[in-house]
This record gives C-alpha cells, sequence and structure tokens, in this order.
C-alpha cells in the first residue's frame, strides 16, 4: 500500500499532555495548508465550534513550539505563524510576503554550514533560524501594480 508521504508527529510521539485543547489545535493545523497566525487559528477553532481562548491557544502554541510538533516563522513585523511540523526534523521554507503560500526547500547547505561554524568556533548545542520570503507567482502581477497584500484567509482543507 503506498504512503501518503511522511506521517504528521502527535504530542503522544514526543511525550508531550495531551490535553482537549492541544489536540485541537493540532488537528486544526494538520488541515491548514499553509503557516498560520495564533489569531486565525483561533478563528478556525472557533468557527469549527471548539469553545477555546486565545490565550489559551497562544498558551498551547508555545508548548507546542517547545516540544518540536510544530514550526514556526514570522514575517517582517516580527509576526509568528505556525504550521504542523511534518517530521521529526526542522525544516525550512519559501514564503510569500503577499499571501502566506509555504513551500519547503531543501536547506541541508545550511544545516551543514551550521554544523560546520559551530565545530569551527567550539560551541555545541547551537541553534540557528532561516527565514525566506518573498512574492509568489500568483502574487506578483497584482504586487506589481501596487494592490496591497493579499494575506488569504487560512483554509482548512
Amino acid at each position: 500500500m503506498a504512503s501518503k508521504g511522511p506521517r504528521r508527529l502527535t504530542a503522544d510521539d514526543i511525550g508531550v499532555r495531551r490535553t482537549r485543547q492541544r489536540a485541537a489545535i493540532l488537528g486544526a493545523l494538520n488541515g491548514c495548508a499553509d503557516f498560520v497566525s495564533a489569531r486565525e487559528l483561533h478563528q478556525l477553532l472557533r468557527s469549527a465550534g471548539e469553545l477555546i481562548g486565545l490565550t489559551t491557544v497562544y498558551r498551547a502554541l508555545h508548548d507546542l513550539e517547545r516540544a518540536e510538533l510544530v514550526d514556526v516563522v514570522r514575517d517582517e513585523s516580527g509576526g509568528r505563524f505556525y504550521r504542523q511540523r511534518p517530521t521529526a526534523q526542522h525544516q525550512h521554507y519559501l514564503i510569500c510576503r503577499c499571501c502566506g503560500l509555504s513551500r519547503p526547500v531543501d536547506a541541508d547547505v545550511v544545516e551543514r554550514w551550521a554544523v560546520r561554524i559551530a565545530d569551527d568556533s567550539g560551541f555545541t548545542d547551537v541553534e540557528h533560524t532561516l527565514e525566506l520570503a518573498g512574492i509568489c507567482a500568483t502574487c506578483a502581477p497584482a504586487v506589481a501594480t501596487g494592490a496591497p497584500p493579499c494575506r488569504r484567509p487560512p483554509t482548512n482543507s
């Protein structure tokens, strides 16, 4: 039987205490095609009938980030956007500044570079952040005409 790609991690895989709220958040993130803000995620949950507060969403996302169950990217103004981590290793993404479309990128060269720099400098347990943002082909024509940013509402597919 063919697999549909790598299995998504769950709270049980990492040992994070499973709560109704975390399960709902992971379920909603699992259905999102791209990164979403905590407010967008909160709205998705409320639309699905989940009675959950925005503060609880922020707190749960923080816990899930620490447990490495979600990937987080920041936009140019520092806003944080979340996506369920598809595998045990972190990934890097190219993200459209206009609509939020995201695509994973092969960043093996970055990973090797970070290890080499750490080794050469005598550091251990080094972490890094790499943010790649641009304008996707769909948004480029509108942006070229000076249209305002087109961040689309998140879809729970």
